[in-house]
């Protein structure tokens, strides 16, 4: 269970054998009325109005322990987890025996790095209900985070035993089968995915029917650019082989990644509008192809560079790069935070400074490939030698892997801008934050999906020191043989 989700059974119900005391609000309401709303309204994702009825009921009853689980749930909610913490522990010491509080306090420990408390806290939720398969969920992920990736396994079969289609179990599942390597039943249960809540969202209903990679001589395939940025850009690799099995392909996705899609061997038209797609007998989503070409490690589309860059547009970023950067020395790209909304953005993205260590590793000069950079890392653009903001002319990706293409090295945490180098066969090393995204696997400091990629991961949820030393000496000694 993620720390954002409220469980549709209230978390402010108190526990049958401890009842709440009736507390009564300044507007005559009684808590439990108080807390019925609160809970609607932050399920409702209106979290002010929810955080603000928990307040009324603390203001009057300062202990209450389910407006205090309540507020915390909002609170993690909101983005605060280290605050949500501190709720939770208080109103499950107020009150202990709430299963649903002790799932949420391991998910969000979990996600504060606190994992001894994160794997108690999760184990407790199990053991006060045995069956849910929520928290079985949850806890299989505090699993994988230590290592323990047979319990988490056994979590998640449980979990699935008790609620067949529990699509986020089945999703989860995958996610383990695929970064062991185990690809067959791994795709399989990746497919899953789409009966998520997120998964639901990313295309409309459909009147064609879905394509089972069968051959369609006479019609048109539409294949769909259903998730992120560096998913789309790992599996776009497909697309020439999706194109052999059908009389024409239509490419959708969205306008930033016209340009390095639309050129693709294969692709016959680009939309990135719903309304401009043109009739066709089968759909698929791109994050389907490796299942329906049965990918296993060692049939991996290997044929890199899939992705290339506009010529014209290759040769402008070089002038620019020589006008405003010493010549003779590593030009090193540098990436340092994701999409803010990706799930798991807090465990990847790290503030720019950070990286300072990067930039007295030897003669080089860096190039931001952020865009937007975060107002708080400005300042630290000069700890960096050349580097400038160029988010305002990096339009879309074409841009952008153009300007890569001038570069001798990128250096990113783990977001499309690795995907983007590797696809486009340049040195990418890639900062890995534990657990890592199953496309990376387990162990490995390479990747079998970018030859060119070199991984830095860490060893401890949370800890950068480690990853960080070692991509700095890595960096040292390579521009050191450069100089030599």
């Amino acid at each position: 269970m993620s720390a954002t989700n409220l469980p549709k059974q209230s978390s402010g119900e108190p526990a049958k054998t401890q009842p709440a005391p009736a507390v009564v609000t300044g507007s005559g309401e009684t808590a439990e009325q108080a807390l019925a709303r609160a809970q609607a309204a932050a399920q409702a994702k209106r979290l002010h109005e929810a955080n603000g009825i928990c307040a009324d009921v603390l203001a009057a009853s300062p202990d209450h322990p389910a407006a205090l689980a309540l507020q915390g749930i909002v609170a993690g909610m909101a983005g605060n987890p280290d605050g949500a913490v501190v709720l939770l522990r208080k109103a499950i010491e107020l009150r202990p025996g709430n299963a649903t509080w002790y799932a949420h306090l391991s998910s969000l420990c979990r996600a504060t790095y606190l994992m001894d408390e994160a794997l108690a806290a999760g184990q407790e939720s199990i053991r006060l209900d045995p069956n849910n398969p929520e928290h079985l969920v949850n806890l299989s992920l505090i699993f994988v985070d230590v290592d323990d990736r047979e319990r988490a396994t056994a979590c998640l079969l449980r979990a699935i035993g008790l609620k067949h289609d529990h699509a986020d179990g089945h999703l989860a599942l995958a996610q383990t089968l695929l970064a062991a390597g185990d690809f067959d039943p791994g795709w399989m249960e990746y497919e899953w995915r789409n009966l998520t809540e997120a998964g639901k969202a990313t295309m409309p209903a459909m009147t064609s029917a879905a394509w089972n990679g069968m051959r369609i001589p006479n019609g048109r395939l539409l294949l769909v650019g259903d998730q992120g940025y560096g998913d789309t850009i790992q599996f776009a690799r497909y697309i020439p082989m999706a194109a052999e099995r059908c009389q024409e392909l239509i490419v959708g996705c969205s306008a930033e990644m016209a340009p390095l899609l639309a050129n693709i061997p294969g692709v016959a038209r680009y939309c990135h509008r719903w309304t401009d797609v043109p009739g066709h007998a089968v759909h698929c989503r791109l994050s389907s192809l490796p299942y329906l070409f049965h990918t296993r490690l060692d049939s991996i589309p290997s044929g890199i560079p899939y992705i290339k860059a506009e010529p014209g547009r290759v040769a402008y970023w070089r002038e620019r790069l020589d006008a405003s950067l010493p010549r003779g020395v590593r030009r090193i790209g540098l990436a340092w935070t994701g999409r803010p909304t990706h799930p798991n953005d807090r465990r990847r993205s790290m503030a720019l400074a950070q990286l300072a260590a990067l930039g007295s590793a030897g003669a080089s000069a860096f190039v931001s490939l952020q865009k937007p950079i975060p107002a708080r890392d400005i300042p630290s653009l000069a700890l960096f030698p050349g580097m400038t903001d160029l988010s305002g002319d990096l339009a879309d990706f074409g841009e952008t892997a153009a300007l890569i293409e001038n570069l001798d090295l990128v250096i990113t945490v783990d977001t499309s801008m690795g995907h983007l180098a590797g696809a486009m066969g340049k040195p990418a090393w890639i900062l890995i934050p534990k657990a890592a995204d199953w496309r990376w696997l387990l162990e490995r400091e390479d990747s079998p999906w970018y030859p060119t990629v070199r991984l830095f991961r860490q060893q401890k949820p949370g800890a950068w020191d480690g990853p960080l030393q070692r991509l700095r000496a890595a960096l040292a000694a390579e521009l050191e043989s450069v100089a030599a």
